[in-house]
């Protein structure tokens, strides 16, 4: 976190809501970066210097992620998400903001403005999620059992665990060092975080369908990874069919977490798009 960011806590619809503001000049445009499933504020650590030397920034860990609250009376539907993180602006009377949400932060972000049409000048997807379905039957079943944040902790360590996964979602692996693994570490290091990602399996819904993405009249650009492995291009190119307003740029060498692998890139790409 920058020298001059401020770390704050606001309690939005009955959650801690956990944001970073990192000010340029209070007449600046206000980005707002939207982290993705099992990520943190910690993953635009490399993009936000960047951005901050031509707008303001408000980072914001969406619950039960990184230090937002994590308490199983929330309800983790991307449409109370929407509503938790628009009241959030309003509190901070932010107004007409850039929307940038990497991974299922697009979906958050597409949300909001589903929610909300005039609540973002324009929206940046970074390698965004998209025409996901619900969780399986027998998972929303299995997710309601008292011991759930179990098998969702053991899911997490048969995958590989952190670095594993950081595998999967960078293509150039030279990347991955101490710093990177501690960074996205930390916040499962709170018992908290398995009982608060267990609620928000249950709770999740599909990503916004086709007929609904083409109601969005939003200008917006779509920055992919040539060799995201999660979120492959073919889903960039798609949601830039259904986003009437909409241009895909595609990053060579790249994979999905390209705020960490190409961040002066992504940095020049928001730029010349926001203005």
């Amino acid at each position: 976190m920058s020298q001059t960011a401020e770390a704050n806590i606001k309690k939005i619809n009955g959650i801690d809501l956990y944001y970073e503001w990192h000010p340029c000049r209070p007449e600046a445009k206000t980005v707002v970066l939207i982290h993705g499933f099992l990520a943190s504020t910690f993953c635009f650590r490399k993009l936000v210097p960047l951005l901050q030397k031509d707008y303001n920034i408000l980072s914001v860990d969406v619950p039960p992620f990184g230090k937002s609250g994590k308490a199983k009376s929330f309800l983790y539907t991307y449409k109370n998400i929407a509503s938790t993180l628009i009241t959030l602006l309003k509190d901070l009377e932010i107004k007409k903001p850039i929307l940038a949400g990497h991974s299922m932060g697009g979906q958050h972000s597409l949300n909001m403005i589903a929610l909300e049409p005039d609540i973002a000048e324009k929206v940046v997807l970074l390698c965004s999620s998209g025409y996901l379905k619900p969780p399986g039957r027998l998972l929303s079943i299995g997710s309601r059992l008292p011991l759930f944040h179990l098998a969702v902790k053991r899911w997490l360590v048969r995958s590989g665990g952190v670095k594993d996964n950081l595998k999967l979602v960078v293509h150039d692996q030279s990347l991955i060092d101490e710093d990177m693994l501690r960074g996205y570490m930390q916040p499962f290091l709170n018992k908290e975080m398995f009982h608060g990602l267990g609620k928000f399996i249950h709770d999740r819904e599909g990503d916004l369908p086709p007929e609904a993405l083409k109601q969005l009249d939003v200008p917006s650009l779509l920055i992919w990874g040539e060799h995201d492995r999660v979120t492959p291009v073919a889903v960039g190119k798609r949601l830039q069919g259904d986003l009437k307003n909409s241009e895909l740029v595609v990053l060579k060498n790249t994979g999905h977490l390209i705020m960490e692998e190409e961040p002066e890139k992504v940095y020049e790409l928001m730029r010349d798009f926001i203005g």
